[in-house]
Parts: structure tokens; C-alpha cells; sequence
């Protein structure tokens, strides 16, 4: 239990620390990643017939 929480704690300071140390341009370029992933997902998603 102690172990993994531990583990939880560092990965997410790590996690942090990589997001402080990135630049501007790279965080850029991930949200435009991740939007056009929600717009690919949201084409395969089929939508329900109106009622």
C-alpha cells in the first residue's frame, strides 16, 4: 500500500516537472494533437436516430 502510493506520488512529480521543463511550442503542438483526436473520435462515434 505505502509502496504504491509512493510510486503514485513520484510518477506524478515527474509528470509535473517534465510539464515545467517543456516549452511553449511543445505544448502547442500536443493540444493540437489531442484536438484532432477528439475530432477523429467524434466521427466514429455514430450517433443515435431522432426520435
Amino acid at each position: 500500500m505505502f509502496l504504491s502510493l509512493l510510486y503514485l506520488l513520484m510518477v506524478r512529480l515527474f509528470g509535473w516537472l517534465t510539464l515545467l521543463a517543456r516549452g511553449d511550442t511543445s505544448k502547442e503542438v500536443k493540444i493540437l494533437v489531442l484536438r484532432h483526436e477528439v475530432a477523429v473520435l467524434r466521427h466514429q462515434v455514430s450517433r443515435p436516430p431522432p426520435d
